[in-house]
C-alpha cells in the first residue's frame, strides 16, 4: 500500500535526482494556531520562524485561483515559549470567491518541569463562509509532553476557555468552552518530517474540531516543500454557513528564518 510517507521519500529522492541539495529538517511539528508549542527545555536556539506561500492559477475552459500565506514566529527563553501566527487563505472560480479566511493567533507555554507545562492561547478567526463575521477564543490550562523526539514527539493539553462569536447576521454570542489540543511529529528521515495537529472547542451550543496534517521535505538550509491537508468541522454552525466542514489541501514553499 502506498502511504503519504512513501510519497515523501519519493519526493526527497526526486529532489536529489534533480540536483537539489536536500538538507535535514528540525524534528518538531508545525507551529500552527492550535498546535502545542515545542518544549523550550530541548531548544538550541532562542528564535524559530518561517513564512509559507502557496499559489495556483488555472485559465482556459475555466478560471480558478488559490492563495495560501502563513507565517509563524516563536521565541524560547529558559522555561518559556512564545509564538505568534498569522494566515490568509482565499480561492475563486470563474471570478466567484469560494473561500476567504484570515487568522491571527498567539500562544505561550511555561514549563513546570521538562514534561509538564502550563499554556495560554488567543485566537481570532474571520471566515467569510462560516456563518460568523469573526470568532475570538481565549483558553488556558495544563499540558503534558508524552514523547520527546526525534524520531517521535507527542504532547497533549486541555483546559477551560471562552469564545466570543460575531455572527454574520449582526448578532453576537459568548460561550464558555472546554479546549483540548494534540501535537505529534515524526522525523521520518533526516530530510522528511510528518506532523499532525488536532484541537477541539466544546461548548453548550456546538463542537468545533480542527486538524492539520502535513508532510515537509527540506530543499536546502532555508527552503522546504510542504504538502498539507487541513480540516475544520462545526457540528452546529449558523444557518447561513455554507457547510459544516471546510477542507484545504495545499502544496507550498516554506522559508525558514
Amino acid at each position: 500500500m502506498v502511504t503519504p510517507f512513501h510519497h515523501m521519500r519519493l519526493l526527497s529522492l526526486t529532489l536529489s535526482g534533480l540536483g537539489l541539495a536536500v538538507l535535514p529538517l528540525a524534528a518538531h511539528a508545525e507551529l500552527e494556531d492550535f498546535s502545542t508549542l515545542d518544549n523550550p527545555a530541548y531548544q538550541t536556539k532562542s528564535f524559530d520562524g518561517n513564512a509559507e506561500l502557496g499559489y495556483t492559477k488555472i485559465s482556459g475552459n475555466s478560471d480558478s485561483e488559490t492563495l495560501l500565506a502563513k507565517t509563524t514566529m516563536t521565541w524560547y527563553h529558559n522555561v518559556w515559549s512564545y509564538s505568534l501566527h498569522a494566515a490568509a487563505n482565499s480561492a475563486s472560480s470563474d471570478n466567484e470567491t469560494s473561500a476567504e479566511e484570515y487568522l491571527l493567533a498567539g500562544r505561550t507555554r511555561y514549563n513546570l518541569s521538562r514534561l509538564n507545562y502550563l499554556f495560554g492561547l488567543a485566537r481570532w478567526d474571520k471566515d467569510r463562509f462560516s456563518g460568523y463575521d469573526s470568532q475570538t477564543t481565549l483558553a488556558a490550562g495544563y499540558g503534558r509532553q508524552l514523547l520527546v523526539g526525534p524520531p517521535h514527539s507527542l504532547s497533549v493539553e486541555f483546559g477551560p476557555g471562552v469564545r466570543h462569536d460575531e455572527l454574520s447576521d449582526g448578532g453576537n454570542e459568548n460561550h464558555g468552552l472546554a479546549y483540548g489540543g494534540l501535537d505529534y511529529a515524526w522525523q521520518v528521515s533526516d530530510t522528511a518530517l510528518f506532523s499532525q495537529g488536532l484541537a477541539t472547542e466544546i461548548t453548550g451550543e456546538n463542537i468545533i474540531g480542527r486538524s492539520d496534517t502535513a508532510l515537509k521535505v527540506a530543499i536546502n538550509d532555508t527552503l522546504s516543500l510542504k504538502l498539507s491537508y487541513e480540516v475544520e468541522f462545526n457540528d452546529s454552525p449558523p444557518a447561513d454557513a455554507s457547510s459544516q466542514t471546510d477542507t484545504t489541501t495545499a502544496v507550498s514553499v516554506v522559508y525558514n528564518m
